[in-house]
């Protein structure tokens, strides 16, 4: 083990030099703090009532399921494939 090589080292970097600390009764005690922005807080608003939405909407299913049972729905075939087209070219 080579101490001279530490001791060179040590003097470039000037690290026997020590610097006092200040003393910790100049420290302030802070305690951390958070702010939601109006943005964050009318994001945090419409996911909640997103998710208190529910994914399917019962009475249109009810709707359009007796419809089909009744045998009183029909689907326009050219107005499907036009609005199918439309989908597509977007």
């Amino acid at each position: 083990m080579r101490i001279d090589a530490y001791n060179q080292i040590s003097q470039v970097y000037k690290a026997n030099n020590k610097t006092k600390v200040s003393k910790a009764a100049s420290i302030k005690s802070t305690s951390d703090q958070l702010q939601i922005s109006d943005f964050g807080k009318d994001l945090q608003i419409a996911k909640q009532a997103i998710a208190q939405t529910p994914d399917v909407r019962e009475q249109m299913v009810a709707d359009y399921k007796a419809r089909i049972q009744g045998g009183s729905y029909d689907v326009n075939n050219e107005a499907f494939a036009n609005k199918l087209l439309e989908k597509f070219g977007e």
